[in-house]
């Protein structure tokens, strides 16, 4: 059994924040220049901003969108594990508050109703995986609401099988259009129940752009939805050109006899995740 305060999962909420407003993933640097060589003309001027933004805001500190985010906090946390300190969900929101107050980060979270807002960007959203082990691994998304609210959920009828997950993938990003800020990133969720679907969607998010799942069949999914997505057009901004997505990436759960649920979650092309392990 090993012993950890939560005041150090705090501290590592604020680490990975900071990180991960100011810095794409290396892989999306990689995929975006890949696509910048790809295109010509508008396309290619706007992914050429895109990458000299991101430059900058590495270089200067500061945020890389203006939109810094709803706090997404996934925790993978060890059985062997003991936790002592403040409750886990108040250690976390601690870590998002400090970052996004010394950051400059743009404070975006509200009551739905009201619209007033928490002033923090709290309360993170937060979800653990129990684990074997006696290790903690900490994900954070801060996931913009430009291409949040583009995604979509659908509970397919399992007679519908791979041909209408394609093309409830490929439609999600059509009607997106340019509001997402392409080219995206396409999280999918297969099977699970509506709300473990969308929980999917949203970990696959967090693998490397051009990762595939392990199971061919999945794989296969996730290349023939980004050749459709990029034969749609759409191109960098909405400028059209060869690269509409960066990448699909699909996690699967078992799910019920009479259901196939869906999930797509948009990421834009502003992908920032950073993981560190305790």
């Amino acid at each position: 059994m090993r012993t950890i305060n939560t005041r150090e999962i705090s501290d590592c909420v604020y680490r990975l924040a900071l990180k991960a407003g100011r810095t794409l993933t290396q892989s999306c640097r990689a995929a975006l220049s890949a696509a910048e060589n790809k295109e010509t003309g508008a396309a290619k001027f706007a992914l050429s901003a895109v990458l000299e933004n991101e430059a900058c805001a590495t270089r200067e500190k500061m945020p890389i969108c203006q939109d810094t985010g709803m706090a997404v906090v996934l925790l993978e946390l060890g059985q062997e594990v003991f936790l002592e300190g403040p409750p886990l969900s108040e250690a976390v929101d601690d870590g998002v508050r400090r970052a996004y107050a010394d950051g400059y980060f743009r404070k975006s979270i509200c009551d739905p109703l009201t619209r007033k807002n928490t002033g923090d960007n709290t309360p993170a959203h937060l979800h653990v995986d129990f684990v074997k082990g006696d290790r903690i691994l900490v994900t954070f998304l801060p996931k913009g609401f430009g291409s949040e609210n583009m995604s979509a959920l659908k509970m397919l009828t399992p007679a519908e099988g791979v041909d209408g997950i394609l093309d409830f993938i490929v439609e999600t990003v059509k009607k997106a259009g340019s509001r997402p800020c392409p080219p995206v990133y396409v999280g999918v969720g297969i099977g699970g129940c509506f709300d473990s679907c969308a929980l999917l969607a949203k970990k696959a998010l967090t693998r490397e752009v051009g990762s595939h799942n392990p199971r061919a069949d999945v794989a296969q999914i996730e290349q023939t939805a980004l050749e459709k997505i990029n034969a749609l057009g759409i191109g960098a901004q909405g400028f059209g050109g060869k690269v509409t997505a960066l990448g699909v990436s699909c996690e699967l759960a078992p799910t019920h006899i009479a259901g196939l649920p869906v999930a797509v979650n948009i990421q834009c092309h502003c992908i920032r995740c950073e993981k560190e392990e305790l």
